[in-house]
């Protein structure tokens, strides 16, 4: 399925919480788009529209063609909010881009080798994700559309870090601007809780036959 990434906009005057669920009725979702030398603008989106496009994982980190009356204009999507219960779109921030100028923005991380690893596959351990997602900050046209993480040599033990990660050129992890501190830990590969306690029922077995032999020598 290959992906649109123009979306259709309208200019907007009513403004709260009143015009927008009147405009909500009409299959209409509110929005706001700010950012650059202009002032913020009320618009609004169709709503099965703008919801469908949202399926795809790849709207997040790509710049999109916003076209308000006619007029486009190269935005980020910034901010969805969701009904908590429905599946129903209820406001949308987008954020203009200028090429001239680096932006900050959020990317999804994609994990490969999860299931082929040692540590999985001969040691029997497990891996968790510590983050599904990064900070980066780039100029707009450096806008990955996800980083990928290798776990296909990891063992019991290891972990992947922030800093160990392949970054595209010309984009940095934001963290990493703020110092070693944040070195944050992505994923790691660990024992399983079943292994543990196995290990931790025979250690147990272990330490009472040792007492049992000792009481043994004592009589």
């Amino acid at each position: 399925m290959s992906i649109d990434f123009s979306i259709d906009a309208e200019p907007r005057t009513d403004e709260g919480k009143g015009a927008s669920r009147r405009l909500r009725l009409t299959g209409r979702v509110p929005a706001i788009l700010y950012g650059g030398e202009k002032q913020p603008q009320s618009i609004s989106l169709q709503h099965n529209k703008i919801f469908n496009s949202l399926q795809e994982e790849a709207v997040y980190s790509h710049i999109l063609t916003l076209n308000v009356a006619g007029e486009k204009q190269k935005v980020i999507l910034r901010d969805v909010q969701r009904h908590p219960a429905k599946p129903v779109i209820l406001h949308v921030d987008f954020q203009r881009v200028d090429d001239k100028h680096t932006i900050n923005m959020h990317v999804p991380l994609h994990f490969i080798g999860d299931d082929v690893c040692p540590g999985v596959k001969s040691e029997g351990g497990q891996v968790s994700h510590q983050m599904i997602e990064v900070e980066i900050t780039c100029y707009p046209k450096d806008i990955p559309e996800f980083i990928e993480v290798d776990m296909s040599e990891m063992k019991i033990g290891d972990s992947v870090h922030l800093s160990e990660l392949k970054m595209p050129e010309g984009v940095t992890l934001t963290a990493l601007t703020h110092g070693e501190d944040h070195d944050q830990q992505v994923a790691n590969c660990h024992a399983t809780k079943v292994a543990v306690e196995e290990d931790t029922i025979a250690d147990d077995g272990a330490a009472a036959e040792d007492d049992e032999q000792a009481a043994d020598s004592e009589k």
